[in-house]
Order: structure tokens, then sequence, then C-alpha cells
């Protein structure tokens, strides 16, 4: 009899009908029921995860190991990552520094430290008074009769010295020092507008700002007590008495060089400027009535490395005699020549010879005289 669900014409041959699928289940049923777990069996049982490492087992990695340059180390091992690279490369860096450090200071000097402030000007003018009457004429003849006709004009008289290095200062210091001094010196003695009172600033811009201060005093309120005489710091003619005939001023002197301390270079000048100067009165044109005007200046500059960087000086000291002028006027201001025709004026006690033995040679107030024996126009020198 036929079973719905059954194919039609029967079951095939050799095929097994539900009865039989049903009795294999009830005996596969019956296979397993030996190996059903009690309640007892699974309360007791231990469940343990294992890790990703510990179910990899031995089996290698996937990932190449990388230097400890790279930043790679195998997990689980003692290669340094990468804080531990960051602090070698750091350790590593110091010690390049360090060594470094180490050679420079050993092929380079120490450079000690600039020194305090700049100290105060101080300087000594003296007048000279004439030992005759006074000549005058056109400048090229006043020259050509005088020891300054053999003068170089303008800066070309201010040469430099043989340059040779120091203890502490290279030979290129050196040389920025004397330059430095060079350039003062120009704009201070040569300076067309600084002679005639009209400008300080080009003297101004080359003194060391400890010094300005001084400097702006003695140019607004000068004073003969040593410190703050303009004509301690620069050439200037009192405008009211006399202005340039010619501006080819005749210069002659020397410069030289000595380190003082290891952080101080020092430079002394000594020049002698002649002028030819007319009265400030008289016509531009009229230049028959000039005369010659001398001013020796010896100038003791100091420089530490902030001035020379700066290209800077300190003026230390100055000592300046001029004439022929007047014992009586007071040269602090501006000097004021003693013109063409100009008689020999009255001398002081201390005329005859300000600078003999065993007296102070840089004392201000003093009065001198140009040598008896000087031709017309010559530089100044002291009387015997």
């Amino acid at each position: 009899m036929a079973v719905p669900g059954d194919p039609p014409n029967g079951t095939p041959d050799g095929t097994g009908g539900g009865d039989d699928d049903f009795r294999s289940d009830e005996f596969r049923s019956d296979e397993y029921r030996s190996v059903v777990f009690d309640e007892d069996f699974v309360r007791a049982a231990r469940l343990q995860e294992y890790s990703a490492q510990e179910r990899m087992g031995e089996h290698a990695r996937a990932v190449r190991s990388r230097s400890i340059w790279s930043g790679g180390s195998a997990p689980g091992t003692s290669t340094p990552g990468r804080g531990a690279r960051q602090g070698m490369l750091l350790v590593l860096l110091i010690a390049t520094a360090f060594a470094v450090a180490v050679y420079l200071g050993l092929r380079n000097p120490y450079v000690p430290p600039p020194g305090g402030p700049a100290q105060a000007l101080t300087s000594t003018v003296v007048p000279l008074a004439p030992a005759a009457a006074v000549p005058g004429g056109l400048p090229p003849e006043l020259f050509a009769k005088s020891p300054a006709a053999d003068y170089r004009v303008g800066a070309a008289g201010i040469t430099l010295p043989a340059v040779r290095r120091t203890h502490h200062f290279t030979d290129v210091q050196v040389v920025t020092a004397l330059s430095i001094a060079k350039d003062y010196l120009v704009q201070s003695s040569l300076d067309p507008d600084v002679l005639a009172g009209s400008a300080t600033r080009p003297v101004r811009v080359l003194l060391d700002p400890d010094q300005l201060a001084q400097f702006d005093r003695s140019m607004t309120s000068p004073s003969g007590d040593g410190r703050h005489a303009v004509t301690g710091w620069l050439v200037r003619f009192d405008p009211a008495t006399a202005v340039m005939a010619d501006s080819r001023v005749r210069v002659s002197g020397t410069l030289a060089f000595e380190e003082v301390a290891q952080d101080v270079l020092e430079v002394t000048t000594d020049h002698t400027f002649v002028y030819a100067v007319r009265p400030a009165t008289g016509a531009p044109s009229a230049t028959d009535g000039a005369s010659l005007f001398t001013v020796r200046r010896e100038l003791r500059m100091r420089f530490d490395r902030d001035d020379l960087s700066a290209r800077r000086l300190e003026l230390a000291s100055a000592y300046v005699m001029a004439g022929p002028q007047d014992c009586s006027a007071d040269p602090a201001g501006g000097f004021r020549p003693l013109l063409a025709g100009a008689g020999p004026t009255t001398v002081g006690p201390a005329a005859s010879d300000p600078y003999a033995s065993g007296q102070p040679r840089r004392s201000a107030g003093l009065c001198g005289v140009l040598a008896p024996s000087a031709t017309p126009g010559a530089p100044v020198s002291p009387a015997p």
C-alpha cells in the first residue's frame, strides 16, 4: 500500500523508504545517548581561553623584525622599542655637541666678556701765543713757506702703521681699530661743517654710547674744566672770528697701537693739522689776507670687542696745542685764531716753558708760545 508522499510508481529499488529513515535516526540517537553530560559534570568543567600568541603556537611571525633604528621589536623580547631608540639618538646628539664644543674651545682662545662702561674723556687744550706778528698772504704761498709745505693734503696725511696681531687681538681686529681711529680724525679735524661749527653728528656717531652724554654737554655748554671742552673732542673755529680760506688742510702725523688688557686695544694718534683761515667778516674772495693756524692733537682711543663690531671708539684723553691765539682767550668753545697782522701778545708766567722737567705736562689752564725761530705758518712747538 502506497504511503502519501511516496512516488506514484513506488520507491525505486535500492532507496530506503520513510520507515527505514525513521528507524535509522532512532538508532543514531541511541548511539550518542551514552555521551550526554550530566549537570554535575558540566558545572565541574574548567574553561580556559588561550591568548593569540598561545593559539599561534610555534608558527613563524608573519612580519619581518626590524632593527632598533627602524623602531621594530619582536613581542616578548628585550629588543629596544621606539622610546629606547629616541633616547639613544638623544644621547648620541649630546655627545656629538659636547665633542664639537671641546674641539672649538681648543682651537679658539677664550674671548673674555667686554669691560665696564667707558670712562669720561679728560682733555687739555693749550693756546699758543705768537712770538712775532702773524704773517698774511695767499694760502699756497703761506703753505710753501712753512714746514707744512711737504705735508699731505687731508686724509692722505693720516697713514696707518704696519699691522701685526697682538696676544688677544687678530690682525683684522687691529686694522679695524686703526681704520676707526682714522675715521675719527678725518671727521673731527677735516670735515668742513664740523670745522665751521654747524655739525657734530659725524663725530658723535663714532663715540661709545657711554660717552654721548658728556659729548652732548660739551657741545651745548662748553667749559674749560678738562672734561667739557668742545676742542677736546674736535676742531672748531669760532664762526665770529675766523673761517676757512682753503679747504685743503695740510696733515702729518703717526698712529700707534698697543694691547693694554686682554679685552682692550689702545690706539694713540699724534697729528699736526695746518689750516689756512681768514677773518669771518671779510669777503669770501679776499684770501690775500689769509694766515695759517696750526693744531696739534694727541689722542688716546680705546677699543673693546663690542666697539670693534659696532665701529666706534672710546676717546680716553686728548692733549691739544693750537695757535696763534691770545692766551686770554678761552678755547673751550672753539678756537679764536689771531689773524694776519696781529702782533705778539703778553704771555703768562708759565708761558716760558710749560713742559719743562718737573712740570705737569697735561695740566689745564696753561699757555705756550710758538717757537721764536719758527717760520711763518710753522707747526706748533713749545718755547725753550
